[in-house]
C-alpha cells in the first residue's frame, strides 16, 4: 500500500476505492474535528471571556478571512496537485522539481498578500459595512491574521505535498500538538495579558507556525521522496523552473481564484448581514461556527478526492476515479444524516454552548440558522467529491466557474436579505451556493472523464 517504500506514504491507485478514501479521510477529518474544536474554543473564550461584541467583531471579519486566506489554501492545495500526480506516475524526479517551484511561487504570494491585505485591512471592513460599535476590534483582529499570511501558506502547502504522497496520518498529529499549544496561548494572551481579539489571532498564528515547521521536518527526514531531493547531486531541482511553475500557476492559481469567487459571495451575504444589525451577527456568526464544525469534515473528505484523482489519473486509472466518485459520495450521505440528526436533537444547546446567556432573540436565530442549514448538508458533501475530483485531475478553471455559482447563490440570499426577507434568506444564502455550483461541477467531472478515457484511447 504504500509508496517510495515508506510506510506512512498511501499508493491511491490499488486497493478498494471505498476503503482507500476512508483510510485516507479518517486523519483528514480527525484534524479538521479537532481544529474546528479549538475553534469552538477560541468562540468560547473570545465570546465568555471578552463579550458578545468581540465574539460578533471576529465572525464580522470571517468573509474577509475567508477572501484571502481562502486563496492562500485554495492555491497551496493546486500546486500540490502536479506533485500528486507525478507521484501516482510514480516519477521523482518531476515530483521533486514541483515541490520545490511550489515554494518559489508560495514565497511570492506570501510577500504580495501580506503587504496588500495588511494595508486593505481598514478599507476592506468599511466596504462590508462593519458596524461602528465592531469596528476597531474588527481591525485589529484581521490586521494580525493578515500579517501571518506567511505562517498561512507555508502550513498549507506543507500539509497539502504530505497529503499528495498519500500521507494524512502526521499533519494530523502536528495539527493536534500545535492547537494544543494554540490554546494554551489563546488563554494566556487573552486572560494573563488581557490583550482581546489580538491574543486569539497571535493564537492562531503561533500554532500555524509550529504545525508547519513540524510537517517540514517529517517530510525531509522520515519520507524518502522529500529526503532523496536534498540530496548534494539533486540541488538542481530547487532552481525556478519555468515549464513547471506555469503548470503549478495553471493548476493552483485557478484553485486559489475559486476559494476567492465564492468568498465575494460571502462578503456581499457579510454585508447584508451587517446591514441587519448587531444582533443578526452575532447569531449569524455563533450559527455559522456550529456549521463548520459539522461540515468542515465533508472539506476533508473533498481533500482526500483530489488526491485520489490527482494519483489515479497519473497512473491513468479512469475506472478508479469513477469509481471513487460513487464511494465518496456515499462517505458524505451516511455523515449528513448523522448531522442532521445530532443537529435537530442539540441545536440549542449547542448555540448556548458559544453565546451563554445571550439575549434569547440571537440565540433563536442563531437555533434557526442552524436547524434550516442542516437541511441541505448532502448538496455541500457532494460538491466537495466533484468539485475536487475536477481539482484533482488538474481542471482547475473550470472551479473557479463552479465558484461563481457560488458567488450567484450568496449574492441571490444578500439581495433577498435586503429586498425584505431579512434574515431568513441569509440563512438559505450557503445552500443556494452550493447546489448552483453542484450543477456545474457534476456537469464538468462527466465530460472531462470522457475527454480523459479518448486522450487515453488514442495513446494507445
Amino acid at each position: 500500500m504504500s509508496n517510495s517504500n515508506d510506510a506512512s506514504t498511501r499508493d491511491l491507485t490499488q486497493g478498494r476505492p471505498i476503503v482507500q478514501i476512508l483510510l485516507f479521510s479518517i486523519p483528514l477529518v480527525a484534524g479538521t474535528l479537532f481544529q474546528q474544536v479549538y475553534s469552538f474554543a477560541d468562540s468560547v473564550v473570545v465570546g465568555r471571556l471578552i463579550s458578545d461584541a468581540a465574539l460578533g467583531a471576529v465572525g464580522t471579519t470571517y468573509s474577509l478571512n475567508f477572501l484571502t486566506l481562502g486563496f492562500v489554501q485554495g492555491a497551496c492545495i493546486g500546486f500540490s496537485i502536479p506533485a500528486s500526480q507525478a507521484f501516482g506516475a510514480k516519477d521523482h524526479a518531476e515530483f521533486r522539481r514541483y515541490v520545490y517551484n511550489g515554494a518559489w511561487m508560495c514565497v511570492i504570494l506570501s510577500v504580495v498578500f501580506t503587504i496588500t491585505f495588511t494595508l486593505l485591512a481598514r478599507p476592506m471592513l468599511q466596504l462590508i459595512s462593519t458596524p461602528d460599535d465592531l469596528m476597531d476590534m474588527a481591525w485589529q483582529y484581521i490586521t494580525v491574521i493578515f500579517l501571518g499570511i506567511p505562517s498561512a501558506v507555508l502550513y498549507n502547502h506543507s500539509a497539502a505535498l504530505l497529503r499528495a504522497v498519500g500521507d494524512s496520518r502526521h499533519p494530523f498529529y502536528f495539527l493536534v500538538i500545535s492547537c494544543a499549544i494554540n490554546v494554551c496561548f489563546d488563554v494566556f494572551f487573552i486572560v494573563v495579558c488581557h490583550m482581546g481579539v489580538v491574543g486569539s489571532a497571535l493564537g492562531n498564528i503561533i500554532g500555524q507556525v509550529l504545525s508547519a515547521g513540524l510537517n517540514c521536518w517529517w517530510a525531509f527526514t522520515r519520507i524518502p521522496i522529500f529526503r532523496e531531493s536534498l540530496s548534494p547531486a539533486l540541488r538542481a531541482d530547487m532552481r525556478w523552473s519555468g515549464r513547471h511553475v506555469r503548470r503549478l500557476a495553471v493548476v493552483g492559481l485557478p484553485m486559489g481564484f475559486e476559494y476567492s469567487v465564492s468568498a465575494i459571495g460571502a462578503v456581499l451575504m457579510q454585508n447584508s448581514i451587517n446591514l441587519l444589525g448587531t444582533a443578526a451577527v452575532t447569531a449569524q456568526t455563533a450559527g455559522e461556527k456550529i456549521r463548520q464544525l459539522f461540515t468542515l469534515p465533508m472539506e476533508s473528505v473533498g481533500m482526500a478526492m483530489a488526491t485520489y484523482a490527482g494519483q489515479n489519473l497519473g497512473a491513468k486509472r479512469l475506472d478508479r476515479i469513477k469509481q471513487g466518485l460513487v464511494s465518496g459520495t456515499v462517505i458524505q450521505a451516511v455523515y449528513c444524516v448523522v448531522c442532521f440528526v445530532v443537529i435537530r436533537l442539540f441545536n440549542r444547546p449547542l448555540v448556548g454552548s458559544v453565546l451563554g446567556d445571550a439575549d434569547p432573540r440571537i440565540t433563536d436565530d442563531a437555533a434557526l440558522y442552524l436547524t434550516l442549514i442542516s437541511c441541505f448538508f448532502i448538496i455541500h458533501g457532494t460538491l466537495m467529491i466533484f468539485r475536487n475530483t475536477l481539482q484533482g485531475m488538474g481542471y482547475s478553471t473550470h472551479a473557479i466557474i463552479s465558484g461563481v455559482g457560488e458567488l450567484a447563490g450568496r449574492a441571490l440570499g444578500a439581495w433577498l436579505a435586503i429586498v425584505g426577507y431579512g434574515y431568513l434568506a441569509i440563512c438559505y444564502s450557503n445552500p443556494l451556493a452550493w447546489a448552483f455550483a453542484l450543477a456545474y461541477c457534476m456537469v464538468m467531472v462527466t465530460v472531462m472523464i470522457r475527454r480523459k478515457m479518448r486522450e487515453f484511447t488514442a495513446l494507445h
